[in-house]
């Protein structure tokens, strides 16, 4: 893997001193619609535009300065990225929120108003891409997935600009996502797609992928509290296959789950060895923060994320200490 100069120079934007991305996510929009109006009690339709703008907002200024970077999304997020940290890179996201309903596997497509020379002349240091994805789904549905990819990445590299791309594994059969079963089929899955989206045909310049394993059914973990899926040495071993199969930089997302789970999954990371780069964790820090938001306004977000929100940052900023420079396997030196 080589980067040309711009490329270069926009990631070190989103990276801290030691070459690690510890990034921050905030570039939910209907997840987040959803939530906040659960938690102010209202329908979904009834929470306006001003409402997602300021909640992002406010999390961009608190978190920021203690993050080398934030994604963001071009439709709620443009004033949470002019107000956050100037020590913060910017990422960018291209696709639409959710995916097509109408049809078999999970099909994804781009925001209509966005391309990556917009998200460059927005100020985005990257473009983001998240795309449902599992090797064992039809040959047919993955086709149409790779010629995706292969197309975004394309536009970056003609624009000079990163490709991060985020994949999320699911069973193509309908089957329980957070049961064991399929936790027994994570690893399988993980460990194809990154080795899938490796391949130069993708030009994709740094992997966010999902840990390997579910620590809730990893026997002896600080989460594990019934049956087991892999004993914690299989766990490690699974963590090990995955990354090795990786010939560009990746880094882990959070996948919405809480702030301690995330902490373990990271903390198997470092006891394994793997020479992940960093982060992209998003509602690990700041998603206990919409009921606050939800019942006593901004004021009392912002009152929660300059306590629990930070202490959530820097739990996560310890347990990246294990991470390894992207520049390692982006072929440069240091």
């Amino acid at each position: 893997m080589s980067l040309s100069p711009g490329k270069l120079q926009h990631m070190k934007a989103l990276s801290n001193d030691k070459g690690v991305i510890a990034a921050a996510a905030m570039d939910q929009r209907g997840s987040l619609k959803k939530s906040i109006a659960a938690a102010k009690g209202i329908p979904q339709d009834q929470v306006p535009n001003s409402m997602m703008e300021e909640f992002k907002v406010i999390v961009s200024r608190v978190l920021t300065p203690h993050a080398s970077a934030i994604l963001l999304d071009p439709e709620f997020g443009l004033p949470a990225a002019a107000a956050r940290s100037k020590n913060a890179g910017l990422l960018l996201a291209y696709e639409e929120t959710g995916y097509d309903f109408s049809k078999p596997g999970r099909l994804p497509d781009l925001l209509p108003h966005v391309s990556a020379k917009r998200i460059k002349d927005m100020g985005g240091d990257a473009v983001k891409i998240l795309l449902y994805y599992t090797p064992a789904d039809d040959a047919d549905i993955n086709d149409v997935k790779h010629a995706f990819v292969e197309r975004v990445g394309a536009e970056c590299e003609a624009n000079d600009i990163p490709f991060f791309l985020e994949f999320i594994v699911y069973d193509h059969k309908g089957g329980d996502e957070k049961g064991i079963e399929f936790a027994k089929l994570k690893p399988a899955l993980v460990t194809g797609a990154m080795a899938e989206f490796s391949k130069d045909q993708y030009k994709v310049d740094v992997l966010k992928v999902e840990v390997p394993i579910n620590p809730v059914f990893v026997e002896g973990s600080s989460v594990c509290k019934g049956p087991f899926a892999y004993t914690r040495a299989e766990a490690l071993d699974l963590f090990r296959s995955a990354a090795a199969v990786a010939t560009k930089p990746f880094i882990y997302l959070s996948a919405g789950v809480a702030n301690h789970v995330f902490i373990e999954n990271l903390t198997l990371a470092a006891e394994s060895g793997t020479d992940y780069s960093g982060v992209l964790c998003g509602r690990a820090t700041w998603q206990d923060g919409i009921k606050i938001y939800g019942e006593k306004g901004a004021a009392a977000l912002e009152a929660w994320l300059n306590t629990e929100g930070l202490k959530n940052i820097e739990a996560v900023n310890t347990a990246i200490a294990s991470a390894k420079p992207w520049y390692g396997k982006a072929g440069i030196t240091a």
